[in-house]
């Protein structure tokens, strides 16, 4: 079934301590979009300037990804820069320039209002709102959100939460949403904000699903060498998503294997910067590593 994905698409200055990449395509729906692309050719809502390279838009093109909702706008493209340190789990921003972003409002092509599928990644509450207003009778629709929207932008998070199926945030946004310091007491709270399901992201350490069917524990992919985690996130929740697109089935059916996915594929995204190595893995890559993972898990 259509998926239809709304977030940012950027250009991110990745630092570590062993290497500095600038203007790198990134962006929470860039990073969604090719993630999802392995299962589904998802559309891509978002918003770029003139000088987003036209490389990248060849690129999503070539993983089927949808562009006829992506607008070029007069002026600069969204840019955040980043440094890591050394355990790569730590990092800190070293500057935002909103550009084109700031002031835009986006709008549904036509075709892409009956999208069945909706993954609204990472953006302000109201401008996902905004999205969720545009569609004709989606059958799944899951949000992502940072601590930044609960921060300034609470009342719009709590409207948009009502009108989602699942939420997908981190641990730390999971105890500042509910004030609990203990993620799992602190699910029931999340899902009275709303969704049916709701899923902890625990980076290195996994995820966490909770639904009306309990709770599943998955773990991450484990990796010798981790190059840049920044999208791993993005990545997972895409490849999720996008499986449960193709599947066009049961949610609770296909829920378990579908996080087992996007663990895989954020795991690629860990090996390389950017997209640099989700962009060069292939499906047969992700389903050897995806037999590998289930092997692990099996009791």
């Amino acid at each position: 079934m259509s998926l239809l994905v709304f977030g940012s698409t950027a250009l991110d200055s990745i630092s570590t301590p062993k290497k500095k990449n600038p203007r790198l395509l990134g962006g929470s729906g860039s990073h969604a979009a090719v993630a999802a692309s392995f299962f589904v050719s998802p559309k891509l809502i978002g918003v770029v300037g003139t000088d987003f390279p036209r490389k990248y838009m060849t690129l999503f093109k070539k993983h089927k990804v949808n562009l006829q909702g992506v607008k070029v706008r007069e002026g600069r493209t969204f840019h955040w820069a980043g440094e890591y340190e050394v355990n790569m789990n730590n990092r800190r921003t070293l500057s935002t320039e909103l550009g084109v972003v700031e002031g835009y409002s986006p709008v549904l092509p036509a075709a892409h209002r009956k999208a069945k599928y909706v993954l609204l990644a990472n953006n302000p509450p109201g401008a996902q709102e905004a999205i969720i207003d545009q569609l004709d009778k989606p059958k799944f629709i899951v949000a992502d959100t940072m601590d930044l929207w609960m921060n300034v932008a609470m009342n719009d998070l709590r409207s948009l939460l009502k009108r989602v199926d699942m939420l997908v945030l981190n641990d730390s946004e999971a105890r500042q949403l509910t004030g609990d310091d203990n993620v799992v007491s602190a699910l029931p709270k999340l899902h009275k904000f709303g969704p049916r399901y709701v899923i902890v992201k625990k980076g290195e350490h996994g995820a966490i699903l909770s639904s009306k069917k309990g709770l599943f524990v998955a773990p991450a992919f484990p990796l010798e060498k981790v190059e840049d985690p920044t999208g791993a996130g993005d990545s997972f929740v895409g490849a999720m998503v996008g499986y449960l697109a193709k599947t066009g089935g049961s949610i609770d059916a296909n829920i378990r294997k579908a996080i087992l996915y996007g663990s895989v594929v954020a795991s690629f995204c860990c090996e390389g910067f950017g997209l640099n190595r989700t962009t060069k893995t292939t499906r047969t890559e992700i389903n050897k590593r995806l037999r590998e993972l289930e092997k692990i898990t099996r009791v």
